[in-house]
């Protein structure tokens, strides 16, 4: 008979658990060989006794592979999203939101979608290059491509490989429109290319804000930007002319939802002319990783937020039914959407969205290839 080591969190990580994936076929699991407890010997003579301090661990590293997929743009028929195409730049996101509804696709890459997902990342180099590819061929039509849907494109290895500023070159020189969704004041860094594409009308950001709480935030979002600095994120793109906007997601009935409209006030205070909001999403393993998140943080509030969210999804934790797996359904969902409705029209945040160009594109040029007369 062994002891199952308990799941703890760890300091700058979200998930508390590494799990393995839905696809492998042994689980891991961590169990006391007594080394934890206290390592008996003789040393001179007398009894050795050691204690295993948690705070002494090291912590988790980050580890960053190389994604070698051979084409970057990836389609989507869903009629619950604005757009059917995307880029990721990476797989994993070190940001650790514990909430991330693309955790679940590490398993397909036999990761955990807990710490793994967070911590083993893969970046995709080659993406400037073969985005330009795929765009220089015949048959592609523009549409305004959605960067960083499942994995922030402004994550903390961005300041180093400048990847997602390689896609903004191409897609700048190729004039095609782009639509960014993140919670990094990063993007700030781009600001040369995104005015560029603003004065084009090309671009759009929205920025994700979650909380004000800068509490809550650490604990559930480790690694992103703080609050506040989200909020000058929003008011800096908007006096550059980048237009840009806050998603408010996701909202967690009895942990965050009572912040909506304080959220929504201090993006409108800050330039944004649209908004956005998802009530939480728990498909696969994130339900598991989410539950266990809340136990360890904030146990009181588990079985209201469980009850709510149950109540939004008609008796179970997630439905993904077509057009309202991102709003929810019910008392709760209903009072939600109004509350939204009725704080967008008051601050002037009902604007769809910015309608961007699609016909100021300009097919790239490859190398060796014979320029066209007409």
């Amino acid at each position: 008979m062994v002891d199952v080591l308990p799941d703890r969190a760890r300091k700058g990580r979200g998930a508390v658990s590494n799990q393995s994936g839905r696809y492998e076929a042994h689980q891991r699991v961590a169990i006391d060989d007594g080394w934890a407890r206290e390592l008996d010997g003789q040393v001179a003579g007398h009894r050795l006794a050691v204690e295993i301090d948690d705070e002494a661990l090291p912590p988790m590293a980050t580890t960053v592979g190389t994604d070698a997929s051979r084409t970057v743009i990836a389609r989507n028929t869903s009629p619950d999203l604005p757009f059917d195409r995307s880029i990721n730049p990476y797989r994993g996101c070190e940001h650790g939101c514990v909430y991330c509804f693309a955790r679940p696709t590490h398993a397909w890459l036999g990761l955990s979608p807990g710490l793994d997902f967070e911590t083993k990342l893969f970046a995709k180099p080659d993406a400037p290059r073969l985005l330009e590819i795929e765009l220089a061929k015949p048959s592609y039509r523009p549409a305004t491509i959605a960067l960083g849907t499942n994995t922030d494109p402004y994550q903390p290895i961005e300041r180093r490989l400048e990847i997602t500023r390689g896609i903004l070159e191409v897609l700048l020189r190729a004039r095609h429109p782009v639509a960014i969704v993140t919670k990094s004041q990063l993007v700030l860094r781009d600001l040369d290319l995104l005015g560029a594409l603003a004065a084009a009308q090309l671009v759009q950001v929205m920025v994700s804000v979650t909380t004000l709480d800068p509490v809550l935030a650490r604990r559930m979002e480790p690694r992103a930007t703080a609050p506040a600095r989200r909020i000058e994120t929003i008011r800096a793109l908007n006096r550059a002319g980048v237009p840009a906007s806050v998603m408010t997601a996701p909202m967690i009935p009895g942990l965050n939802d009572d912040e909506l409209e304080t959220i929504l006030e201090a993006a409108a205070d800050a330039g944004a002319h649209t908004a956005n909001y998802v009530l939480l999403r728990l498909p696969l393993e994130i339900k598991h990783l989410f539950l266990e998140w809340l136990a360890a943080h904030y146990p009181e509030r588990k079985s209201r937020v469980i009850s709510l969210l149950r109540e939004a999804r008609g008796g179970k934790l997630y439905d993904s039914a077509w057009g309202t797996r991102m709003k929810g359904r019910g008392v709760h969902a209903e009072l939600l959407a109004r509350r939204f409705a009725l704080a967008c029209k008051r601050l002037h945040l009902e604007k769809t969205g910015w309608e961007l160009d699609n016909n100021a594109f300009r097919r790239p040029m490859l190398a060796g290839e014979q320029l066209h007369l007409l």
